[in-house]
């Protein structure tokens, strides 16, 4: 599932080659002809992330929510290039098209229904900086449950998936199965440092960087293979890049979880 960094990026794509002159709106597949009815030949305001969550406004009121889930995709082609019959909703300007596919939301909502879509939603490192450490803070260090699975709590953190929720307890040395309740306020906080630095490097590279130059061995660049990047996740039986450690694979929130078990202080550790 595309993670916080990703919808952001994609929000700001979107405004970028959209804005500017009536769109037009179609659902190649047919499952979205009355959502795209609503939005075609209107104007793009803005669009926005929050989260997980696109949100994309128009000039005749409506905005367009689009959560990508696990299998969706939202990619630009030429405007040339015809679309297939799996494409729930195509956006045209007059020289780009935007193609929706396999999303686990899409439609037409209200500015009501976006005001309670977001009032589900915890702060997001990308839109609050050091602005949202607070809220997080006090959200984090309530909840009993593992912090594995409480960076996967879209009301707790917005835009943690499950890659940066590996990498960000192994750069925070915390085990994933310690609690939000165990935590001082300033784990918490160095926590919400730490996915504020990830997300926006994630966003200005279009891809999660999470090693250092210390342990990279030379200066990290955004051309870096994808097998040196990380630190822990899908790296299970391979050697901790700081301390030699195999790096265990784990389960919680029903999904992996890779910790290494020496420079993650906590349960089993």
């Amino acid at each position: 599932m595309p993670e916080g960094h990703t919808i952001h990026r994609l929000a700001e794509d979107l405004e970028l080659d959209l804005c500017g002159g009536p769109v037009v709106a179609i659902s190649p597949q047919g499952r979205f002809s009355d959502g795209a009815a609503i939005i075609d030949q209107s104007i793009l305001l803005r669009s926005e992330a929050w989260g997980k969550h696109l949100f994309c406004w128009w000039d005749n009121g409506s905005v367009l929510h689009v959560h990508l889930g696990l299998i969706g995709k939202f990619r630009r082609f030429d405007v040339s290039q015809e679309a297939s019959e799996t494409v729930r909703l195509r956006l045209e300007s007059n020289s780009v098209a935007w193609q929706l596919t396999g999303p686990q939301t899409c439609s037409v909502i209200t500015e009501d229904e976006w005001e309670y879509q977001i009032s589900r939603l915890g702060p997001d490192p990308l839109r609050l900086g050091k602005r949202g450490k607070k809220q997080f803070a006090e959200r984090i260090l309530k909840t009993s449950l593992p912090l594995g699975s409480a960076l996967l709590k879209q009301d707790i953190i917005a835009g943690i998936g499950n890659v940066y929720r590996s990498e960000i307890l192994f750069l925070n040395g915390i085990h994933p199965e310690t609690s939000g309740k165990e935590l001082s306020e300033t784990e918490a906080e160095e926590i919400w440092d730490t996915a504020v630095v990830l997300l926006r490097k994630g966003k200005s590279w279009d891809k999660i960087v999470t090693i250092t130059p210390d342990d990279h061995g030379r200066r990290v660049t955004k051309t870096i293979p994808r097998k040196n990047a990380l630190y822990t996740y899908k790296r299970d039986g391979l050697p901790c890049r700081r301390c030699g450690t195999s790096i265990v694979q784990s389960t919680l929130a029903g999904r992996s979880i890779w910790f290494c078990p020496f420079c993650q202080e906590g349960i089993n550790a």
